[in-house]
């Protein structure tokens, strides 16, 4: 794999009055890739991964609004849903004249993905699915502490600081490896900065209140993936507490050609996994999506 990160720009539009920032490599009449970030990263996690990939795509990357170097409105003057959220990266691609993609989604990223795929089902080339959870028995033990929050937060709020800790910011990064020398520690400190700002507890808390609605979503998802069976690449941190492996397997349920590998890793498979991510993606979309091409 050739790889140059010259290739990568950066850029700020506005949709709806909030900037969202993002990057882009590969050239642009090149079929597109675009990444969606999780929790609490942003487009940055993709820094190693988009080189490998703009050899032969035109990748775009955005962080969400509330993540990264996007704005960050207080939820009285952006409703922090994944609706809307949803909503603002629709858009965002529309005046980006993205008009068809294929999509990488890693933990928020699936829910915010899956909705637009359901509003815009003829502009899904194809799927790679990152520890970005569908199913219930892809759901860690911690989530059954997580469903308390959901039911009573003003009871819990234990729950959510929890969440939003050091420990918890460290180890979606650290649990599950066997390579702990292979992380940089700026990825975490960076991203507990970054929760630490002011104005962040309050539009994160009303994220994963609203993270109930992506469960409840689920078979409405599945349904979808029966009903198109998009070419789906399924990389997956097997070692990942939040989102286990079961969740990766269950995607054979309802797209039996699904290409699924459980790596070594952990939720941020990247962080260890970057290249062989890379290489699993790139033999994928040649065989699977760019073949299929008119």
């Amino acid at each position: 794999m050739e790889s140059t990160s010259a290739s990568t720009t950066y850029h700020r539009v506005a949709i709806d009055g909030i900037g969202i920032f993002y990057r882009e490599a590969g050239p642009k009449n090149a079929p597109a890739i675009v990444l969606l970030h999780g929790f609490p990263s942003s487009s940055r996690e993709f820094d190693t991964l988009i080189p490998l990939l703009a050899t032969r795509y035109h990748v775009i990357a955005p962080d969400f609004p509330g993540f990264g170097q996007s704005d960050a409105p207080p939820p009285s003057a952006y409703a922090y849903t994944f609706d809307h959220l949803a909503n603002t990266m629709d858009a965002f691609l529309d005046q980006l004249d993205i008009k068809t993609y294929s999509f990488y989604l890693h933990d928020y990223g699936g829910p915010v993905g899956f909705r637009i795929m359901l509003a815009h089902s003829e502009r899904i080339k194809s799927l790679i699915i990152q520890n970005a959870n569908v199913y219930k028995e892809g759901l860690g033990t911690k989530w059954a502490t997580i469903a308390k929050y959901w039911s009573d937060p003003k009871s819990h709020p234990e729950v959510f600081e929890a969440f939003v800790s050091r420990t918890a910011t460290e180890q979606r990064h650290t649990l599950g490896t066997s390579h702990p020398e292979r992380y940089n520690p700026d990825t975490w400190t960076d991203e507990y900065a970054h929760l630490s700002k002011p104005g962040q507890h309050a539009i994160q808390s009303a994220l994963l209140y609203d993270y109930r609605t992506n469960v409840a979503s689920y078979p409405e998802w599945q349904a979808w993936l029966r009903a198109h069976k998009p070419p789906t690449l399924v990389v997956w941190g097997r070692n990942d507490p939040s989102f286990i492996a079961p969740g990766a397997e269950a995607f054979k349920r309802d797209l039996p050609d699904a290409e699924i590998h459980l790596l070594d890793a952990g939720h941020f498979a990247l962080d260890e996994k970057n290249d062989d991510i890379a290489r699993l993606i790139l033999q994928f979309l040649a065989k699977r999506v760019d073949r299929a091409a008119p």
